[in-house]
């Protein structure tokens, strides 16, 4: 870092960052005085002087004075250690400082609450911030007070039964079990396309492509979707049935399918060779022992019928939505020179 450089210039350069890329974690400080909230970003999280000053029960003049002697000192010599996260939409940008520049300030600061912190830091935070989690397991086998494990358990089920996570974890049991397995043949991506609807029909006593044809909908906010992929919702999120589901049909259907994963991968533990034939056979058996209807035929709609009407309610819906944002453009401007004139009046 150039030893020249004003800290506080240091201090207040930023980079903007939209409100909604930040994640939230909680922290409580083990005296329960303090409940601090972290905004993660970019593998690491960030705090204000303020939040600082809870966490370290200093003033926020003690913070930015240690703030400045670490700038000066040189102790931290990336200029990312500091930037502007937005708090609400609407709002002024505030300074906020790395885990890096929180962990400076609490060496600093003499007291149990910078070595709480940083047990927590290196226990707890580095976990979530390498692996995506950190579960207190203690708590959960012995709950006290409110438990929120069957929410976990949801949650679980839903990453679990996700897209990408399903057909990782069943090509993962397949190929390893299936003698005629090939990834690149087209009885390969038929068993998994069959597999999917023997699942959505189990749940709904429909296929997935009937799902999406029947709930598409130009008129309705987001084309009739309830999730969606990324942050604003686009064609391809259409054609996925399970972009259409509501909370508690979610449940169910993310319920059964973990359910499958469990039951295939109890039988990969078997070591026995199965053929793609005998895996068809295998799941129909796991939907009969669960009282499920099982399907035996391709259904009603077909993909390209997908394809076809998701593009047709798709362009409808981005027309009607473009039409709508427009007209609410020309009443805010007519709303400007309506107020305009009658002020010169």
């Amino acid at each position: 870092m150039n030893k020249d450089r004003d800290p506080r210039k240091l201090l207040s350069d930023a980079e903007e960052q939209p409100h909604r890329s930040t994640e939230i974690i909680l922290y409580e400080t083990e005296d329960g005085q303090a409940r601090v909230r972290l905004y993660a970003e970019k593998g690491t999280v960030w705090l204000t002087q303020k939040q600082m000053a809870e966490l370290f029960n200093v003033t926020p003049q003690s913070i930015s004075s240690h703030l400045l002697a670490i700038v000066k000192d040189g102790d931290l010599d990336d200029a990312l250690t500091f930037k502007k996260l937005l708090k609400q939409p609407g709002q002024r940008a505030t300074n906020h400082y790395s885990l890096d520049a929180i962990m400076a300030v609490g060496f600093r600061i003499r007291g149990p609450r910078g070595a709480q912190f940083r047990r927590w830091a290196t226990d707890v935070l580095t976990e979530y911030l390498m692996k995506g989690f950190a579960l207190d397991d203690k708590r959960l086998k012995d709950p006290v007070g409110s438990d929120h494990f069957d929410e976990l358990l949801d949650r679980i089920r839903d990453i679990r039964a996700s897209e990408r996570r399903f057909y990782a974890k069943i090509t993962d049991v397949i190929s390893a079990t299936a003698g005629d397995y090939r990834p690149s043949e087209t009885a390969t991506k038929d068993f998994f396309a069959a597999l999917q609807n023997k699942l959505h029909w189990a749940t709904f006593g429909k296929t997935a492509a009937e799902i999406v044809c029947e709930r598409v909908d130009h008129m309705k906010p987001n084309c009739g979707l309830t999730t969606w992929s990324g942050e604003q919702p686009r064609l391809q999120d259409t054609r996925v049935a399970k972009n259409y589901l509501q909370d508690e049909e979610l449940r169910t259907v993310n319920r059964l399918t973990t359910m499958f994963l469990d039951y295939a991968e109890d039988q990969t533990g078997k070591r026995k060779q199965l053929f793609l034939s005998d895996w068809a056979l295998q799941t129909d058996k796991f939907l009969e022992f669960n009282d499920r209807e099982i399907l035996t035929h391709r259904g009603k709609r077909s993909n390209a019928q997908v394809k076809t009407i998701t593009k047709r309610e798709w362009d409808a819906y981005r027309h009607r939505h473009t039409a709508e944002m427009e007209e609410k453009e020309m009443a805010a401007i007519e709303a400007i020179v309506h107020d305009s004139n009658e002020t010169e009046i």
